[in-house]
């Protein structure tokens, strides 16, 4: 509150000016002596309002600095709690991955060992019956290409999924980030 007080009376005795001077260089230019008298008096009042108003919307250094220490602090707990957000949030999306890559190389030793096992049936039926050979290799043939076309859609299938997780994890670290970048960016415009 001291310095308030201290900012008006360094600001008052900077307006004051010499307004005989002014008074005189009125009359000089055409004025009556009472016109230059009002005139100045009016100039001097609307100088010391305009004065008086910058200096009751002056800040205390303190009260500025307790403002910015409580918004740094709000700032802290801000990017705290966004951080234990995001590592969460990875942490999740790490596990599904890993979920997914799991049941991804099951899937793939599973339909192994389902064409293992259907080409060691298709052999042993062509070691046992050379004529049944000719006959049966067409339908083999084709369970080996409908095994193979679900192992594709299958492999396509898991790697849209992992796709699209990449996806939503970018957007959402894209998204965090311009928030973060834009708390940053406000915080350095209003202290800025």
């Amino acid at each position: 509150m001291n310095q308030i007080g201290i900012a008006r009376r360094c600001l008052s005795s900077v307006t004051r000016f010499d307004t005989k001077k002014f008074v005189q260089s009125l009359e000089k230019g055409g004025f009556s002596p009472q016109q230059a008298e009002t005139a100045v008096g009016i100039v001097n009042k609307a100088v010391n309002d305009g004065i008086s108003l910058i200096a009751k919307n002056l800040v205390t250094k303190e009260r500025l600095n307790s403002v910015a220490y409580q918004q740094k602090v709000d700032f802290a707990k801000l990017k705290g709690e966004l951080q234990t957000m995001d590592k969460s949030e990875f942490t999740s999306l790490k596990k599904e991955q890993e979920l997914l890559r799991t049941n991804l190389t099951n899937l793939q030793n599973r339909l192994k060992e389902e064409i293992t096992k259907n080409l060691a049936g298709v052999r042993l039926d062509l070691n046992l019956e050379k004529g049944r050979i000719r006959e049966e290799s067409s339908i083999h043939e084709l369970k080996i290409e409908d095994t193979f076309t679900r192992i594709d859609e299958e492999i396509a299938n898991v790697q849209m999924q992992i796709k699209s997780v990449k996806t939503q994890v970018m957007q959402w670290l894209i998204g965090v980030s311009s928030g973060t970048a834009a708390l940053m960016l406000a915080f350095v415009r209003f202290f800025g």
